[in-house]
């Protein structure tokens, strides 16, 4: 083979080498910037699902804490504005309607009759406001009348309306002087997340799987927290009632014929009296459900204390309680 030959092949060779390493390089580099972009990716979502759990959690914890404004008596909204001007710019054209402008005596006649006839107008109308909101006010006072005086469908009613928005939805069933039957419907365990945020030893993020007697304390908080939240809502929008009565269920199995039954969890007594002086923002809900109600009833079972549902047969007046959600139309909390 000519010495040329072999100098070009030795070079085109030689050049294929080059490429090949530099393409490797490129590979490697591509590969490089891919993970860490997959470990930035992962950082981010973990950073995210670390910041939704610590709000569930902190949703779980301030459950009991939310204050309600107590009810004050209703005041009837203001009397509408009249639009004067309009009233008088409608009589004064029809009045003038026909008449040409070089007609004066006719026109200021005309004009004179138009605003006797826009004033009578305008002190009808006012009166007839003044009279439907005197109307409105007396209405608003005699259902306040009725609420202090705890009238058992003014406050069945009033509560209704007030649970509309409820995380959990909650029914008043009777009212018995100045005391009323409660019933909550919590969602169950799986409310409660599995992994919680925190810091390892070094201060990387971790999300730690929950042990499950920590759970469980999670899901007793959950359980009081939305019961307590249903009280001290009841307490302030009926400023009568005096005690409640409260049983706190969560949907059970579905049954062949696709029913769901109830299961009672939590039941207790509490008086308006008793939630005096509580220190809402240090203590948590299950603290405060044990220190000021009365008449508790709570099963927990095994090692790690999970709420149990109690027996129902056994507690005539929580069975009718049960019977009686579907008709009060409380709807899954689940």
């Amino acid at each position: 083979m000519p010495p040329g030959c072999g100098s070009r092949s030795g070079r085109n060779l030689g050049g294929g080498r080059r490429h090949q390493s530099g393409g490797r390089t490129s590979a490697a580099a591509y590969q490089r910037q891919v993970a860490a972009y997959n470990r930035q990716v992962a950082a981010e979502e973990k950073a995210q699902q670390a910041a939704e759990l610590a709000e569930a959690f902190g949703a779980i914890l301030g459950l009991h804490r939310e204050a309600f404004a107590p009810a004050q008596r209703p005041v009837a909204p203001p009397e509408p504005q009249i639009n004067e001007g309009e009233i008088r710019k409608k009589h004064e054209k029809a009045a003038l309607a026909g008449v040409g402008v070089f007609h004066r005596a006719l026109r200021s006649e005309r004009k004179a009759a138009a605003a006797h006839g826009s004033a009578q107008e305008i002190a009808a109308t006012h009166s007839q406001l003044t009279a439907e909101r005197q109307e409105l006010q007396a209405e608003l006072d005699r259902r306040w009348k009725e609420l202090l005086a705890n009238d058992r469908d003014v406050v069945l009613t009033t509560l209704e309306e007030a649970f509309e928005d409820n995380e959990a939805p909650a029914a008043a069933l009777s009212v018995d002087g100045g005391e009323v039957s409660l019933a909550v419907l919590v969602p169950g365990p799986a409310a409660v997340p599995e992994r919680m945020p925190g810091t390892t030893s070094a201060g990387n993020l971790t999300l730690r799987k929950l042990p499950k007697k920590e759970r469980a304390g999670y899901y007793k908080l959950l359980v009081c927290g939305h019961a307590l939240a249903t009280v001290r809502e009841t307490f302030a929008v009926a400023p009568s009632l005096e005690a409640a009565r409260v049983a706190v269920f969560r949907h059970g199995r579905t049954d062949a014929y696709g029913r769901r039954s109830l299961e009672c969890l939590l039941a207790f007594r509490l008086t308006r009296d008793a939630l005096e002086g509580v220190q809402w923002k240090e203590a948590n809900a299950t603290t405060v459900i044990n220190d000021v109600s009365t008449e508790r009833l709570i099963k927990q079972s095994g090692p790690s204390g999970d709420l149990s549902p109690f027996e129902l047969t056994s507690e005539p007046e929580l069975l009718a309680l049960a019977n009686a959600i579907d008709t009060a139309g409380v709807s899954s909390a689940d």
